[in-house]
Formats: structure tokens, sequence, C-alpha cells
């Protein structure tokens, strides 16, 4: 057990991963923790890495800094990758062996298994067989830190644990919606797409000056906004069509068993609903762009956010569903699909009445009927992604869609 005063340095610790770490580490009691910014230290500046430790002299290190994204970034930064994070892994792991480290933990991910490897993976399948292309710089990064870790335990005798876990998202992810992976760049979409539906521009210009798009920032024209969030929808259909091949390499490499084929199956239809939830999203973004400012206080939107917030809920328990196996999860999202429904009829009967009082011009009408109509369907792909979210994991086929 740890001395709860122990000097413990977390690099990284703003990002997924060691925000996590640093926040169970705080719930367990541990008072004496280290985090310093990019701005603070350059893990790739040698120099400022033996300074910091000259100086804190920790005891225990997590090094969960990395140079990270998805399948778009990957194919794009491939140098960066690679050298990037040789570079952090270097100058952490160099420097807690020279500084006597008692432990350190060393995390990457998954992707550093050969492309083919037999499913469910086995550690040692470790260099095996070919790595997957895409992102081969930065899983050779990682392998090369995690056998330092194992070359520094063998000849040194030293403590240093590598970890590598997969499918991992939630707060303090990479968000970006060029650079990363499906479901944080997903999450952001439906995130702006809520904004601008509450016409919350003070939301929308924070959310683009965290993490601009393209050069657009929160202090860009509404215009080059809404422009730019619409323009990004290709980064979606690129990532759908990487995991299509991926699944369908699979299948035709290796002979997977009735549970891998059944994953497999049900990925290849998942994804699809995934990107036609992002098309619904940028269809809702185009409608706002043509309907202008719309009235929170009025009785059509009220009901036009119970949906947004329905469906949102919908798409985060379908997701998690299928990604942690959750039939029981999985079951409340079907079951809530009629609530969708009923809400979208609502909608129906308040634009008639709108029209028999002439409180609202035609056009507007169809407006706000599109897109009641677009959060419907967002409601069925979360549906259907819960429903092959059971498939996945009972072989039951009632209820899935086929087509």
């Amino acid at each position: 057990m740890l001395d709860k005063n122990a000097k413990i340095y977390v690099a990284g610790h703003r990002g997924l991963v060691g925000s996590a770490i640093w926040k169970n580490l705080e719930e367990k009691g541990y008072t004496n923790l280290i985090g310093k910014t990019h701005t603070e230290l350059d893990l790739l500046d040698g120099v400022a890495v033996r300074r910091f430790f000259d100086e804190e002299q920790p005891e225990y290190v997590f090094l969960a800094a990395a140079f990270v994204g998805g399948i778009m970034a990957n194919s794009i930064y491939r140098a960066d990758f690679i050298y990037k994070n040789l570079q952090i892994q270097q100058n952490v792991i160099g420097e807690s062996f020279r500084h006597g480290v008692k432990k350190l933990l060393f995390l990457g991910s998954t992707c550093i298994y050969p492309r083919d490897a037999e499913q469910p993976m086995k550690e040692d399948a470790l260099l095996t067989s070919p790595l997957e292309y895409t992102n081969e710089p930065y899983a050779i990064a990682k392998i090369a830190g995690l056998k330092m870790c194992e070359s520094f335990n063998l000849q040194y005798g030293t403590n240093y644990i590598a970890v590598m876990p997969t499918n991992l998202y939630g707060p303090n992810d990479n968000f970006d919606l060029e650079r990363s992976h499906v479901l944080p760049a997903m999450i952001r979409k439906i995130h702006l797409a809520h904004c601008l539906k509450q016409g919350d521009w003070d939301a929308v210009r924070h959310d683009m000056n965290l993490r601009p798009v393209e050069g657009i920032n929160g202090d860009s024209s509404k215009e080059d906004i809404l422009k730019t969030l619409l323009n990004t929808d290709h980064t979606m259909v690129d990532m759908q069509r990487s995991i299509e091949a991926m699944c369908l390499s699979l299948l035709t490499r290796q002979q997977p068993v009735a549970r891998d084929m059944r994953l497999v199956s049900a990925a290849l239809k998942v994804v699809p609903d995934i990107e036609r939830i992002g098309d619904h999203v940028a269809d809702i973004v185009e409608l706002y762009l043509r309907m202008g400012n719309m009235n929170p206080e009025g009785k059509q939107e009220h009901l036009l956010l119970e949906m947004m917030e329905e469906a949102k809920e919908m798409i985060h328990n379908s997701v998690e569903a299928f990604v942690e196996g959750d039939e029981a999860n999985a079951r409340k999202v079907v079951e809530h699909d009629d609530m969708v429904d009923d809400l979208f009829n609502e909608v129906k009967t308040e634009m008639m009445q709108a029209i028999r009082e002439q409180n609202l011009d035609a056009d507007r009408v169809v407006d706000y009927l599109m897109m009641a109509k677009y959060l419907e369907k967002v409601g069925d792909h979360a549906v259907n992604i819960a429903q092959w979210a059971i498939f996945r994991m009972t072989g039951d086929m009632e209820g899935v869609k086929l087509y």
C-alpha cells in the first residue's frame, strides 16, 4: 500500500486517461500529486524533463501523456505519431530510471497488436504478424515503450508496468472533429447541435474557442462557424469506411468463432447507424441556419428540446451498451423508442394547431416538422444500435433490421 503522502507524478493529467487516474488517486486520499500542462513542461524537451525530475523527485510515475488521435489523424500525421511518442517515452522513462522512481505505469492501447490477431486477443499475440498500417507509427512507438519497460525490469530490476486498454472514451477526451476517434467526434457534434437548437451561441463560441476547427474559432462569424461544422461530416464517412474495412479483413483472414462473427456482423451494422446520426445532426444544423433565432419559451421549441434530450440519452446508452456488452441497458433503449415517437406526434399536433390559429407561417411549420422528424430518426438509429448490441451478446435476432 502506498503512503498517502507519496509524491506521484501523473504525466498527461488533463487528458482522458490521466485525468481519470488523477481523480481516482484523489478519491483514494493521495494528497501529493504532481501534474504539469504542456505549457509548463514540454515532454519532448529532454533538458526540461530532466530539470523537472531533479526538482520534484517523484516516487511514482503514471505515463499517460502521448500524441494520440483517430483514423484520420493517424493517416495524416504519421511522422508525429512515431517521433513524438518515442521522444516522450524516452525522456520520462529514462529520467524515472535515473532518479530511482519506485514504480512506473506506462499506458498505450491494444492497437499495438497485429491487425489480424485472433479474437479475443491474447498477450502473446504481440509481434507475431503485421500491424494495421493506418496506425502503425503509433503502435511501433508504444511497442518500443512497452519493451523499454520490460528491458529495464529484466536488466535493472525496476518495477515498470505497461497497460494497453481499449474502447476508452469519456471526460477530457480529444473531441477534435477531424482528428479524434469516432465516439468523441459524435458526442461533440450532438453537443453542438443541441447548443444551436437552443440558440446558445455563447456555448457554441466557448466550445469553438476550446477546440477550433479548420482555423475557425469562437470569434468567427456565425456563418463561418456553421459552414465549418457542416463540412466536417466527411470525416465520419471516412471513419466508417475504415472500420468496415477492418471488420471485413478480420472475416477474410482468420476463422472466427460464432461470438466473433456476431461481433463483426453487429459492428458492420452499427457503424452506418452512427453515420446516419451524424447526417441527421448536420441536417438539424442546416435547418437552424435557415430558420434563424428560435423562441426557447415556445411550446413547439419545448417539445423539440424534449426530443433532443431523449434522443441524446438514447444514443449515449445504446453506444455504451454495445461497447460494454450491457444487455439490460440496451433493452432499456429499445423500450424508450415509444417515448420519442410520442413526442414526435405531439409536435405534429402542435404544428397543426399553430396553422389553424395562424401563429406560424407554412415554411416555419415545415422546418419544425423536419427537425422533429430528424430527431425521431436519430432515436430509431439509437434503437437499431441497441438491438445489434443485444444480438452481439445473445444471438437474438428479434427486432434486428438486416437491411
